[in-house]
């Protein structure tokens, strides 16, 4: 599901990779894949603490920060609270966007981030205590279809939400390129996926349920959709790099195997049975099962290949 810099020279590059460590290759290679992604000074060091820090700041990810926290906060007497933080974060993040870029445009999602939240919170404030009460209950399903509207309508108009941020991160004669267009279309489409998912699932807890606080329509689902997200934003652009790179025969990091996307979502499990059990939400035998799967899930994909056969490293 998270973007400016001077380019070293072709040959003395290396590539960050979403856990921190180098992966280097030679001149000539694919850019064409990268997303959300800065090159630390070649000194054969990892990353540190604030290259990381830097690329997640510059990352799509922390532009729907916002987002994310209306959808898990907002519920039965927690609106006031739910748009008070999104609207704060919402101004912030554009505040820390000039700082960081000074000069740079406005992104589709930070305008969108501040007129929705900002709206919510002049709604909230004027609103009557019936109108209050459905925007408890419901609220958290409309940020999660205008997030998806906001996605698939910038797909639509040609200009995925994602590429804003990207494009900070490659160089200018990369951004026609139809690998790198291709790559943000599909992350953007994964998290306007995601916010449909939990729309969805709120909408059943809210509707059907009638308990917006359902431990798996309110949380569970949700939360569930974004670590998908997360976990596709990082894992795709690695992807597609390595794939670049091999099919020009140039040297560079292995594909990442589908276990790697899929570790973050096994590791869930076990806290969701956790859960289960301290909140009483669901039978004991299920609690505990998705504890020693989560467990056994996390071991086994864990030991999965980490690299394609064929990709040299």
């Amino acid at each position: 599901m998270s973007l400016g810099r001077n380019e070293p020279a072709e040959g003395d590059r290396r590539e960050p990779v979403d856990d921190g460590r180098d992966r280097s290759a030679d001149d000539g290679r694919d850019r064409s894949a990268d997303v959300g992604r800065r090159a630390p000074a070649d000194d054969g060091r990892p990353a540190s603490a604030d290259g990381r820090l830097a690329q997640l700041l510059d990352s799509p990810v922390v532009g729907m920060s916002p987002w994310i926290a209306m959808s898990v906060l907002v519920g039965p007497g927690r609106y006031e609270l739910a748009v008070g933080v999104s609207l704060a974060l919402a101004v912030a993040l554009v505040v820390l966007g000039r700082v960081r870029h000074p000069g740079s445009s406005l992104k589709i999602l930070e305008v969108a981030d501040v007129v929705f939240f900002a709206a919510m919170a002049v709604i909230g404030a004027f609103a009557s205590q019936g109108t209050l009460s459905w925007l408890e209950n419901y609220s958290g399903e409309v940020s999660n279809i205008a997030l998806t509207v906001i996605a698939l309508g910038s797909m639509a108009v040609g200009v995925p939400f994602t590429i804003q941020y990207a494009r900070e991160q490659v160089p200018r004669e990369r951004w026609g390129d139809p690998l790198f267009l291709r790559t943000n279309y599909l992350i953007t489409g994964a998290w306007g996926t995601a916010f449909l998912v939990a729309a969805l699932a709120g909408a059943y807890g809210d509707l059907v349920l009638h308990n917006s606080n359902n431990l798996w329509t309110g949380w569970v689902i949700q939360i569930a959709a974004i670590i998908v997200a997360l976990q596709f934003t990082r894992w795709y652009p690695d992807v597609v790099r390595a794939r670049a790179l091999r099919e020009r025969d140039l040297p560079g990091p292995p594909e990442p195997p589908l276990s790697a996307l899929l570790v973050p979502l096994a590791g869930y499990l076990t806290p969701v049975g956790i859960l289960v059990l301290a909140f009483n939400a669901g039978p004991t035998w299920l609690g505990v099962g998705l504890i020693v799967v989560g467990v056994l899930l996390v071991k086994s994909l864990s030991r999965a290949p980490s690299a394609e056969p064929g990709v040299r490293g």
